[in-house]
């Protein structure tokens, strides 16, 4: 049997847009119109599709890629171990690169990616994230680019689940029970 969750909004449909158009103004504003975007799978999906669009009406023209990366299999705490599920096919050599990722909360992921990235030659690999967890860093890595600092909750919707539920919700939201 499914498990039913009560979920409390955190961060609405219309807060998420207006924070996303901003994003991409920033984006705009400091990285090369044509560079690579890695979105991380599976988390990142919906976010990466809005971005993308709001990149393109201001004015930027990315190649896009995705990578899967799991550290989390059906638990709701990392296992630390990042590994990677499906590679991007791209050549990175010489390329500026921006990693897209649903959440930064213990780093692991991300600084897997970057070091990745980074080692394949890339030259030079911005992060960007939709939500920021501060105080849950395992290692040290900060994202250029931050949509929202979260509060310490278990959040899902807008791409993020609970044993692959609620991504498809257009909100952020706290599982209350």
């Amino acid at each position: 049997m499914i498990q039913e969750h009560s979920i409390s909004v955190v961060f609405d449909e219309a807060a998420i847009q207006q924070r996303i158009e901003n994003l991409a103004g920033d984006i705009a504003a400091s990285l090369p119109k044509d560079l690579l975007v890695v979105a991380i799978l599976k988390g990142s999906y919906v976010f990466a599709a809005d971005l993308l669009r709001a990149m393109h009406r201001h004015g930027m023209t990315p190649e896009v890629e995705f990578i899967e990366l799991s550290s989390y299999r059906e638990a709701t705490v990392s296992s630390g171990q990042v590994r990677v599920v499906k590679d991007i096919e791209s050549d990175v050599r010489g390329r500026q690169v921006m990693v897209l990722d649903d959440i930064l909360e213990s780093g692991r992921t991300l600084a897997f990616a970057k070091d990745l990235l980074t080692a394949r030659g890339a030259a030079g690999v911005a992060i960007c994230v939709m939500l920021e967890k501060p105080r849950k860093r395992a290692v040290q890595i900060d994202a250029d680019y931050v949509g929202f600092i979260s509060p310490d909750y278990f959040l899902v919707g807008y791409g993020m689940d609970v044993a692959h539920r609620y991504r498809q919700l257009p909100y952020i939201g706290k599982v209350d029970d």
